[in-house]
């Protein structure tokens, strides 16, 4: 299925390397969530943090994992502090309950909020340091803690961020109404433990924004720039987390592309098909070592803006008593837009994009863009998410905000197959704004 797309350069001016961390163990499969206890045992864990949602934590689920855990003679306590899209503020709230305590290992059950949280509540404890340090650059000074995490168990409970394979984890920032993130080879979870039947109690616009996620995740990170277009460096300690295109990234990118296209609809139309579910988890954990090695890029900058700024946009299924753009839907509505610019600048890769969707075999720049974007609104509509920043709330005064906000997103803006200024920023936030 995949396609070769020429990645053979050498230079003493370019990076011709790219790196894929993987967990110490990824396991998958119907009722392997059962299997915590096993693998905390296994790890040396004593004394854990079960880290789950406010919803989850009464949850019959929660209850198995953590007697999966008690079974072998581990500790737990639980911290439920999570919210959905998590804030610096509340991660720090979250931090200083735990901050005296004992522990040797963390659980994290739940989706990617509940995931990236975990993830920061580890380093922190284990090398605590001002938040600030910690995110990237620009907001923050992007350091590099000075070696290994605890030991942390991820298990996913939503088919989306494919954050339990990735070394990354994002958050608001709250003064500044934006998103950043933490990113890190040692973030990476120990263990993924990838259960679709975790997945069956997800509502619909759940399921929808979370497999959503799956696809930007896949279309980006197989249109991004070739990681052979990077500059040299000087050591590999400098080499960044996301490296760009490589031929591993664009195999798992393409099948969870087909895997997303098949069975995202039939999971938001029926949560007991478990087919659907089975699929759609795969994608999703395909398609995070994906772009957890590659990078993603204008679709997802321009959603931490959007989801920093909403300010009443309430979706059905997501009744937490504030407003929210969830985080698969702040990508996809900007995505058929951006995609739409950047296609001339990488045809074989988005025409590559547009067959894997509706079998159409298209070369030429202009039906390459009509056609993503075509799917992409279409897509929206059959499962009820809104096609424009309009219906979210925003309107053109928000624009200056949303590009600058934006354009401090560089990590992810490097990886674009054209570099894009606050000139073509503006002109794509316009036509999302409707």
């Amino acid at each position: 299925m995949s396609v070769e797309y020429g990645y053979l350069a050498y230079s003493p001016h370019i990076d011709p390397v790219f790196t894929i961390s993987l967990p110490q163990t990824i396991k998958f499969g119907m009722g392997v969530s059962r299997e915590a206890g096993y693998e905390a045992k296994r790890l040396g864990i004593k004394k854990a943090l079960l880290v789950v949602g406010p919803r989850l934590s009464g949850s019959r689920l929660a209850e198995d994992i953590r007697s999966s855990l008690e079974a072998e003679g581990i500790g737990v306590s639980v911290l439920s502090k999570v919210k959905i899209e998590p804030e610096d503020e509340e991660i720090l709230e979250a931090y200083k309950e735990i901050k005296g305590k004992d522990i040797d290992g963390f659980i994290a059950l739940g989706g990617g909020s509940t995931i990236d949280t975990a993830k920061i509540l580890n380093l922190l404890h284990t090398y605590p340091a001002p938040l600030e340090d910690y995110i990237n650059r620009p907001i923050g000074r992007g350091l590099q803690p000075p070696g290994p995490l605890k030991p942390l168990i991820a298990i996913p409970t939503t088919a989306g961020t494919g954050s339990e394979s990735t070394s990354v984890a994002i958050l608001d920032i709250k003064r500044l109404r934006v998103k950043s993130g933490i990113s890190n080879p040692y973030m990476r979870p120990t263990v993924a433990l990838i259960d679709p039947l975790t997945t069956v109690t997800m509502p619909p616009m759940i399921t929808a924004s979370s497999g959503l996620d799956v696809l930007n995740h896949a279309i980006e990170s197989l249109t991004s720039r070739p990681y052979t277009s990077k500059p040299s460096i000087k050591s590999p300690a400098e080499r960044p987390v996301y490296s760009g295109a490589t031929p591993l990234g664009d195999i798992f990118g393409e099948h969870a592309i087909i895997w997303v296209n098949k069975y995202l609809r039939r999971a938001y139309a029926n949560p007991n098909d478990l087919e659907a579910r089975y699929y759609m988890m795969l994608a999703a954990s395909i398609a995070g070592i994906g772009f957890g090695h590659v990078g993603v890029h204008i679709p997802h900058a321009m959603a931490y803006p959007i989801a920093g700024m909403v300010r009443n946009y309430y979706p059905p299924d997501y009744e937490f008593g504030y407003p929210i753009a969830p985080h698969g839907i702040s990508t996809a509505i900007p995505a058929g837009y951006a995609l739409k610019h950047l296609a001339p600048y990488n045809i074989p890769k988005f025409s590559k994009a547009v067959e894997l969707l509706t079998g159409e075999s298209v070369y030429e720049a202009k039906e390459v863009a009509e056609s993503l974007f075509e799917y992409y609104m279409g897509l929206l509509e059959d499962l009820g998410v809104p096609t424009c920043l309009r219906e979210l709330g925003f309107g053109k005064e928000d624009l200056e905000a949303l590009v600058d906000g934006t354009l401090k997103q560089q990590r992810l803006l490097a990886q674009s197959p054209k570099q894009v200024s606050k000139k073509d920023l503006e002109k794509i936030f316009s036509e999302a704004l409707g």
